[in-house]
C-alpha cells in the first residue's frame, strides 16, 4: 500500500529528515509500506529523498532512462565507473549504455549495497529452505508493480527492463574469501539518501520484504519518498 501525502507517517524521525527541505520545491511525498512496492518518474534536476523512516530497512530500487526504457542501471557499469565496491555519497550511478542516470548527492546513512541484487522465491529456496518458496520477494514486487502501475504501462515496461538493482540502506560486506554476508543494516531510524536525475529516469523501487535474513531486522517497516526540486 503507498500511503500519499495526507497519511504520511507522523514522527519526529519523519520530520528531521525533511525539514532541509524547502516545502516549496516538493513535487511528491509519500510513504511506501512495508513489503510494497513503489514507482515514480523523476525530472532532470530533481532529486528524491529515501528515508529509512524506522530504521534497518533495505530499499531494492532500479532506475530506468524515460527516453530509452532499454537503458537502464547498471550495476557494473557503475562500480567499474567509481572504482569502489559500496555506494556513497559522490557515487555517479551508470546505465548499461555508460551513461550517468543519477547521482548520490547526500547520504547520512554512509554505505550502500550493490552486489546481493533482489531475493526472489528461487533465491530464498536456495539460501533459507524450500519451505521459504511462497513467502513474498523484492522480485515479486518488481514484476507486480510492472504489470500494474500507470507509469509501467505508459512506457510499456515489462519484466524485460528488470535488472540488478541498488540495495540502499542494506549492508553486505565483503568476507575475507570474497563471499558476500548479509548482516545487520548500519541505518537507522530518521536515515536518509539523496538520488538527483542526470536526465528523465522512472525509478521502481521494492521496500524489501524479506524475513529470513537481517537486512530489515526481520520486521519490514515503511519508508518516506520525497521528490523536490
Amino acid at each position: 500500500m503507498t500511503i500519499h501525502n495526507n497519511d504520511l507517517l507522523n514522527t519526529d524521525n519523519d520530520v528531521q529528515s525533511s525539514d532541509s527541505i524547502d516545502s516549496k520545491s516538493i513535487q511528491q511525498r509519500e510513504v511506501c509500506g512495508a513489503g510494497e512496492g513503489w514507482m515514480a518518474e523523476i525530472k532532470e534536476g530533481q532529486t528524491l529523498r529515501i528515508i529509512d523512516t524506522e530504521g534497518n530497512q533495505a530499499v531494492d530500487t532500479l532506475f530506468i532512462s524515460c527516453a530509452d526504457t532499454a537503458e537502464r542501471y547498471s550495476a557494473t557499469d557503475t562500480l567499474a565507473q567509481n572504482q569502489k565496491l559500496f555506494l556513497e555519497m559522490g557515487s555517479q550511478l551508470f546505465t548499461n549504455k555508460d551513461r550517468v542516470i543519477a547521482t548520490i548527492t547526500e547520504d547520512t546513512c554512509g554505505r550502500h549495497d550493490t552486489l546481493g541484487g533482489a531475493c526472489s522465491c528461487e533465491s530464498n529456496t536456495v539460501r533459507y529452505s524450500h519451505d521459504t518458496y511462497p513467502m513474498h520477494s523484492c522480485r515479486n514486487n518488481f514484476m507486480h508493480t510492472l504489470a500494474t502501475h500507470p507509469i509501467a504501462q505508459k512506457y510499456g515496461l515489462t519484466v524485460r527492463n528488470i535488472g540488478p538493482n541498488i540495495n540502499f540502506f542494506m549492508n553486505v560486506p565483503i568476507t575475507p574469501d570474497g563471499s558476500l554476508a548479509f548482516d545487520d543494516g548500519i541505518s537507522a531510524p530518521g536515515k536518509y539518501v539523496d538520488i538527483t536525475a542526470e536526465m528523465d529516469m522512472i525509478v521502481l523501487i521494492s521496500n524489501c520484504p524479506q524475513l529470513n535474513n537481517p537486512c530489515n531486522g526481520y520486521n519490514p517497516t515503511p519508508i518516506e519518498l520525497v521528490i523536490y526540486e
